[in-house]
This record gives C-alpha cells, structure tokens and sequence, in this order.
C-alpha cells in the first residue's frame, strides 16, 4: 500500500509540473511591454494596451484589468488607450485575459505612477510660545469649539484631554487602560474619535461630554486620523491614508502619499485644514501637504529650527501634532514630549 501511494504521489507531482510547464509555455506566448508603459508614470500621461504576439497567434479578443479592475476589452489584438487621469498614485498592475485558438491565459506586468509636480517649500513664522506637558506623548492636536484636545501616547500613560493652549495646564483628562498606546485624535460632529496603536481598537466620545460612547476595530495599526466634515481619513504608518465611513467605522477607499519622486511612509498625525490633509511623517520634523483626492504631497513645510527651541532631555522626540485654530488662522504645532507649542503663520 506504502509503494502504491508514493507511487501516486510521484504521479501526480509529475501531472501538475508539467501542467505548470504548459502554462509557462502559454504565457510567454504574450506580453504587454510597450514603449508607452514605463516603469514610473505621472497621472497626465496615458498608455497604450496592446500585445507582443510573438508566435503570430490568432487573438479572438482581450480584456483588459488594472488593479483587478475591468477597464475595457478589445476584439482580436487592437491598441486599447487609457488616460491615468483617474488612477490612484502608486504601483499599479495590468492584467491582460487572452483569448486565442480555443484557449485562454492571463498575463501581467507592472509600473507605478507618482505625483505630477515637485512639492512647493513653504515658509512659517513663529507667532507665540506656549507652554506644553514636557511628559506628554503627542500623538493627536485638534480644536474644538476654541479649545485645544490632545492625546497622548505611551503604554500606561496614555490620554484623552483638554488643554488651556496659553497655560499648557490640562484642564480635563481621561486616561486609557494600561493595556492601549493612544493615537491619532479628530473631532467630527461633536464626536471625539481616538485610535490606537497596535491595539487595533478605536474609542468615540461625546466631544462636549468627554463621555466614552463605543469603541470600534480595525485591521491595520492606527497611525494619525482627521476628517473632512463627512468621512474620516486614518493613516497606519505606510504611504496609505484609509478613507472611513463614520458611522460603520468600515473602510471605504484609501489613497496613497506620493511626491513626483517616491513613496512617502510613515504618513503619521493628521489635520484637514481647506480642502488638504496636513501630515507629520514620523521621524521627519516637517508638514507634508497632501491632495485628498490621488495623495499628491502639493507642499512640504520644514520645522527642523522648532526643536533646537525646546528644552533638551532624554525622553524627547519627534515633531507631532499640527491644530489648525479657525479662529485665528494660524497653526499650533508641537512634538512628542516638547515643553513647548508653537503658534506659527504660514506663509
């Protein structure tokens, strides 16, 4: 029994190499390299599907995917064009199922698109010093209603609260279970909505209240979020910014954070502020300011000199946390365990 059964293993090892082999064979019967598909591709140019028949095989028709995504079919082998216009920054797949001589196969290949123009360098102007929790963690910095809301990170020490902005005094706290590393914050329609790290849980609060209204899950780490009057926007460390329904709390879309020149991750603390999301990128004491409809990064603000400004120690890090005040039109920005928060007008 031992010898028939190794026997049919040896068998059917040989059937579904040589069933492998034979699509091989299929598949380099096609290719959809062309001079219009480049490896890296900006979103005003297009490009041209159509295939290498290198065997001369009769092609009864194509159909054509990018990014599992039916975009058009041709009869036999016909030029297919197609504008990237509407296509999201980042790397792209094309997946072209052959129909020839009573048989079928799919083939691919693959390029990225970037952003179409080089970010513009913006310049900032200190307007006021504040005073700020030299122990807070920032992970999120919003205004509601002319009040400045802060979470804090760090596994024990983690926090919702609200800061009196010109003293730097907390004037109301709610502190998370031990257990959570708190993250990004947004406020949308009274609501308060806190992530966490890689607890993979987040928290809705009555923004008026401060009372803990429900929590949700979600399946990535949670990064930065803001929103934009309607939907909420949530990073998780990658060059992906998830785009949410407040209400389901369930991604929707997402875009990817490009410049012309290369993937920007660590897409981390979030701001909407006129029609843009306003990002730290975690390790980098810069703004980057990014189109929320491909991910563009349209302008890059540097804030490197504002560190040299606070008072060194051994718990001090990054740039994070940018609150737009409506109010005034100027922005308050700070960093991970700064003893200070800067007002700055930017120009």
């Amino acid at each position: 029994m031992l010898k028939v059964k190794l026997f049919a293993f040896i068998v059917l090892g040989v059937i579904s190499t040589s069933c492998k082999d034979d699509e091989n064979a299929l598949k380099n019967l096609f290719s959809i390299e062309n001079p219009t598909i480049k490896p890296i591709l900006k979103l005003e140019e297009s490009i041209d599907l159509v295939l290498q028949n290198k065997e001369n095989k009769t092609i009864d028709s194509v159909v054509y995917y990018i990014n599992e995504v039916k975009i058009g079919s041709v009869k036999g082998n016909e030029k297919l064009p197609f504008a990237l216009s509407n296509q999201k920054l980042g790397n792209q797949t094309i997946k072209a199922l052959v129909y020839f001589e009573g048989q079928n196969i799919d083939i691919t290949t693959g390029f990225s698109i970037y952003a179409s123009t080089e970010p513009k360098i913006l310049n900032y102007k200190i307007i006021n010093t504040y005073p700020h929790d030299i122990n807070a963690y920032t992970q999120g910095f919003e205004f509601y209603n002319g009040v400045l809301l802060e979470g804090t990170g760090q596994y024990k020490e983690s926090s919702l609260r609200k800061i009196d902005y010109k003293t730097g005094k907390v004037t109301e706290q709610i502190k998370l279970e031990d257990k959570y590393f708190g993250e990004g914050i947004t406020v949308l329609k009274d609501k308060i909505y806190q992530l966490t790290w890689k607890e993979k849980t987040g928290f809705v609060y009555d923004a008026k209240t401060f009372k803990l209204e429900k929590t949700f899950p979600y399946e990535m780490e949670g990064w930065g979020i803001t929103n934009d009057g309607e939907k909420l926007y949530m990073s998780d460390g990658s060059e992906k910014i998830y785009i949410l329904n407040p209400e389901t709390l369930k991604v929707e879309d997402y875009i990817n954070v490009y410049t012309n020149g290369a993937k920007i991750e660590a897409v981390n603390e979030l701001e909407w502020v006129n029609g843009k999301i306003w990002a730290n990128v975690y390790q980098k004491d810069a703004i980057a300011i990014i189109n929320p409809k491909n991910g563009s990064i349209e302008a890059i603000i540097n804030l490197s000199e504002l560190k040299t400004k606070v008072t060194k120690h051994v718990e001090i890090d990054v740039l994070n946390g940018i609150a737009y005040n409506p109010a005034t039109k100027t922005y308050f920005v700070t960093g991970k365990n700064w003893d200070k928060t800067f007002e700055i007008k930017v120009e």
